[in-house]
């Protein structure tokens, strides 16, 4: 399955985490985002991004001040509705 990637480097808290929502409601379910972001605060972000919208943080690391996270968009809703 291909990844789509969202390069949020230099961006501040919270436009990596608002880009990548905007970025998700374009995909379909099950399809992968790559988001690269420089802000630290972007860990924490991503982490309660996901927990909070149901979309799978599939992977997260870091190399040279870049973070780089995975995450799956999740399935529709029961009723066809997204969040």
């Amino acid at each position: 399955m291909s990844e789509t990637l969202l390069d949020v480097k230099g961006m501040s808290c919270p436009l990596p985490v608002l880009r990548a929502n905007r970025a998700l409601r374009g995909m379909a379910p099950g399809e992968r985002l790559r988001v690269l972001a420089t802000d630290r605060a972007a860990v924490a972000d991503f982490q309660a991004f996901c927990r909070e919208t149901g979309h799978a943080l599939l992977a997260f690391s870091e190399e040279g001040g870049v973070f780089s996270f995975v995450i799956r968009r999740r399935a529709e809703d029961p009723a066809g509705t997204e969040a």
